[in-house]
């Protein structure tokens, strides 16, 4: 491959998203030793750790418009700085009132990322679905390595320096991207941003047919992420009964084949389809946690778990050919504010799959609520072989 300027932005896009993962990442594994500190209930600190994934969801709308009137490159600057800057301010909180109005912060600004970079890489490749799915990697990543270095920091020199270590990460990629990337020109400089606020468009531009067709798509998706991300590694333990230790080396596996498959789903959903290549992830997902269910109830060995768990990995990079899709639906004008827009709209709506799988977890067990993500993805499924044999156009 020639390396071209199209490969730097795409490489530090990544790099700034990783950022500002690794900052919101570094807060959950010393949740107790914040807890402690400012001798508060872990509800206090669940409540700071919901504001902030609500204001990243939030913020996916805004970040778009943003983009189109001042350039993607001054907001992903913004993103990456307001990140470093908002952990630097986790780590010397005086009290605890500071600390979840920081957390807040800190969603509001990583937000600010993803949906303009989206934005932005779609002016630099043709194959998009593959430049989509490097570029989605940095979660993963972030996910891989974020967890175990917090948590080694917290329980060497405190919770504070492990706060640090979204600063350490965001401060020297806000300076790369500064240096290496170059101005980009808005696509609406003169339009006032009011205006973009108006409702009507936004309404038509989302009840469009198959950008609702996607949109839900996307939710189901989310659902099933968010819930996965939140509870793999308990059922792990309390329905399979396994180790702390070996649940916790088959969540890593996880999120490295969820990082690797993202380039490969995305570059397939370049050479075949969008939806074909979506329908691989939705069926990986009916496999994966039908095959963790029939773990579960026949008692099965770890050995056994690595498959359905790599099926998880690879149903969790739904987002490379499903995103793609929505650029290829949306006009070169409208791909800022319109793809963050409908960011905004499915992150808080699969942002339910915590709550909701949670609490069927409670009432009816484990199994039961992973019953409940297999129908997800399987709805998902069927949607796709559904709009494809009956051709409907969406």
């Amino acid at each position: 491959m020639n390396w071209r300027y199209g490969h730097t932005v795409l490489t530090l896009c990544t790099l700034a998203f990783t950022a500002t993962m690794v900052a919101r990442l570094a807060i959950s594994p010393v949740v107790p030793l914040i807890a402690a500190d400012f001798g508060v209930s872990y509800a206090t600190i669940g409540l700071a750790l919901s504001g902030m994934w609500a204001a990243y969801a939030l913020s996916q709308f805004p970040s778009g418009v943003l983009g189109e009137r001042y350039g993607e490159r001054r907001i992903i600057l913004v993103a990456v700085g307001a990140t470093g800057a908002a952990a630097l301010l986790l780590a010397v909180s005086p009290t605890v009132t500071a600390f979840v109005a920081f957390t807040i912060v800190l969603g509001a600004g990583a937000g600010l990322h993803y949906s303009v970079a989206t934005a932005l890489l779609t002016r630099q490749f043709d194959n998009i679905g593959r430049a989509i799915g490097i570029h989605v990697t940095g979660g993963p990543v972030a996910g891989l390595l974020a967890p175990p270095v917090a948590a080694l920091l917290g329980a060497r020199y405190g919770w504070r320096w492990a706060m640090g270590l979204g600063a350490l990460v965001a401060i020297p990629v806000f300076g790369l991207f500064a240096w290496r990337i170059q101005p980009t020109e808005p696509l609406r400089p003169d339009q006032p941003i009011r205006e973009r606020f108006e409702l009507g468009p936004l309404v038509e531009l989302i009840s469009r047919p198959p950008i609702a067709y996607t949109t839900a798509l996307s939710m189901l998706g989310a659902f099933s992420w968010q819930a996965t991300a939140s509870f793999l590694p308990a059922f792990l333990t309390d329905a399979v009964g396994l180790s702390t230790a070996s649940a916790s080396l088959l969540f890593s596996l996880y999120f490295l084949i969820h990082g690797g498959t993202q380039p490969l789903i995305g570059a397939l959903s370049d050479r075949w389809s969008r939806d074909a290549a979506a329908t691989i992830t939705m069926a990986a997902g009916v496999v994966g946690f039908g095959g963790l269910i029939y773990a579960a109830a026949t008692e099965a060995g770890t050995i056994l778990l690595v498959a359905p768990t790599v099926a998880l990995g690879v149903a969790m990079s739904w987002g490379a050919p499903i995103q793609s899709r929505f650029m290829d639906l949306l006009e070169d004008a409208e791909r800022g504010a319109g793809f963050g827009l409908v960011r905004t709209v499915y992150m808080v709506l699969g942002a339910s799959g915590s709550v909701i799988v949670g609490t069927v977890s409670d009432m009816a067990g484990w199994l039961a609520a992973f019953g409940l993500l297999t129908a997800v993805m399987g709805i998902g499924l069927a949607a796709l072989v559904i709009n494809r044999v009956a051709r409907l156009g969406l």
